[in-house]
């Protein structure tokens, strides 16, 4: 966030942060507004192009510390059946026991463990990501995008935020070879991440 730079003329070992006072103002619980952000991942298919995807339902909080980034949290936790792809017979693929096995697992989850600014609007934040019963560390990196003050009075955050994950690491193992070589679905899935969240009364 524009809010913290580093000094470069510090040594590494002595580096700080300097903090912008104005965003103070910003540090506070959060809900975050699912009507105003998304989640979406990206998937290689048949290792000629991208098909993309989302979960339409999903709910989180942050707590933002504007004096010091690293004592702000993330929580989110996001409904596998609300899966879209813009296929229904591939989003019943997905939610089948050959992928998320959404009756057993209907929910996936994100735990924040570190805040990090990285000068700028750069952060990045790592957690425990919940999917299938596995527990297993992701890092997202966020630029925030501001804050401001809407219409109906609402003070709000937003952030965008990219990760990559290989998915079996997580048992989403399924997979079909091709006849021309490699397979029909990436291991490696890119997550995306737009979020605008608003602060708590």
């Amino acid at each position: 966030m524009s809010i913290f730079s580093r000094k470069d003329s510090a040594p590494a070992a002595t580096a700080t942060i300097a903090v912008n006072p104005d965003l103070a103002a910003l540090t506070g619980e959060y809900t975050i507004d699912p009507a105003h952000s998304s989640i979406g991942f990206v998937a290689r298919h048949a290792m000629v192009t991208n098909v993309k995807g989302k979960f339409l339902d999903f709910s989180g909080t942050l707590h933002l510390d504007g004096t010091d980034p690293a004592a702000s949290t993330a929580s989110l936790d996001v409904k596998i059946e609300s899966v879209d792809t813009g296929s229904a017979d591939r989003d019943g693929h997905l939610k089948s026991a050959d992928f998320f096995k959404a009756e057993e697992f209907p929910t996936m989850t994100f735990r924040s463990t570190k805040a990090e600014a990285l000068g700028g609007d750069d952060y990045r934040i790592t957690g425990d990501l919940e999917i299938l019963g596995t527990t297993k560390p992701l890092t997202i990196d966020l630029e925030f995008n501001g804050a401001a003050k809407d219409p109906f009075g609402n003070e709000r955050v937003g952030f965008e935020g990219k990760a990559e994950i290989l998915r079996s690491e997580w048992g989403l193992s399924w997979n079909a070879a091709l006849e021309t070589g490699g397979v029909l679905v990436s291991d490696k899935i890119k997550l995306n991440f737009d979020i605008s969240a608003i602060k708590n009364a």
